[in-house]
């Protein structure tokens, strides 16, 4: 005879799985302690198999309870598609979401898909702009979600992650040692003052390279080795690397990833797209399994 296991307990299970414990679950859930660590123990009788190793002092899967986390993000996703298609028909229109190029990589495409599928109706318009511009707009009214890179978080929004900016150069290239050094610039970036300043400190001459208004051309001419660039560590471009340089080059400051959600008509529709960016930077191995 089949048997139909729990949404709502899977749900609580994969959440304990990716919060790594009950506590951060329930808050997660909006639900007790309690609540999740009985949803846990009924799916635990219901499978008739221990799903989690209590003997450590912090919670791990056993390896039922591995077996059954891959299934449980599968049933969780197809539940939330079916869920959203046909349930959410009130979310439609169009949003606008800005982001600055360094930060579109790894989490906005999965999270973008993710959005489509649980919100078919609802069309969403990127753009990839300075963060300026992407502020000015949102001031506006013209954008309804942004990311921004930034040394500070300003009223109204909230820091999703902290990035040191690094040296960037070819895989294994050798730019880096010449002197003056070569530097790839995208003029309107803001992180071109900070690194030329670090340079100047350091006493070490530089000369610009490249000075364009396009990341790809001054990402193109780092990959070839033709020059430096800096970046945020979690956006490095296809064929570079992070210069290890043992010293050579200056410390460089760490950058805000942060977020800001329109006020205007949209906003509920923004919000929506805004807790699944929340949830990228905060569980990315849960936007990526679904």
């Amino acid at each position: 005879m089949a048997r139909n296991l729990d949404m709502t307990a899977l749900r609580s299970f994969v959440t304990v799985a990716d919060a790594g414990g009950v506590t951060k679950a329930a808050a997660q859930l909006n639900l007790t302690q309690s609540a999740v660590s009985m949803q846990l123990k009924r799916l635990e009788e219901m499978i008739g198999q221990p799903l989690l190793d209590r003997s450590a002092r912090s919670i791990a899967l056993s390896p039922q309870g591995d077996q059954l986390l891959g299934y449980a993000r599968r049933m969780l996703a197809l539940n939330d598609e079916a869920w959203g298609r046909l349930t959410n028909q009130a979310f439609e229109g169009e949003i606008s979401f800005g982001v600055p190029h360094d930060v579109i990589h790894p989490h906005v495409p999965r999270v973008l898909q993710r959005f489509a599928s649980l919100y078919p109706r609802v069309r969403v318009q990127l753009h990839s702009l300075f963060t300026s511009e992407l502020k000015s707009l949102l001031d506006r009214g013209e954008m309804d979600l942004i990311l921004a890179t930034e040394g500070q978080l300003d009223p109204g929004g909230e820091t999703l992650a902290r990035e040191p900016l690094v040296w960037v150069g070819a895989a294994g290239g050798q730019a880096w040692r010449q002197r003056p050094l070569r530097f790839a610039s995208v003029s309107r970036c803001m992180f071109k003052r900070p690194a030329l300043e670090a340079l100047d400190r350091a006493g070490l001459p530089w000369e610009i390279a490249v000075d364009t208004l396009s990341a790809s051309v001054s990402e193109a001419s780092a990959a070839a080795d033709l020059a430096v660039l800096v970046q945020l560590r979690g956006a490095i471009p296809q064929h570079c690397e992070v210069i290890r340089h043992g010293g050579a080059l200056p410390d460089l400051p760490d950058y805000l990833v942060n977020m800001y959600v329109g006020s205007g008509p949209r906003a509920q529709l923004a919000a929506r797209l805004a807790d699944l960016m929340r949830d990228a930077y905060c569980c990315p191995e849960r936007i990526a399994a679904e």
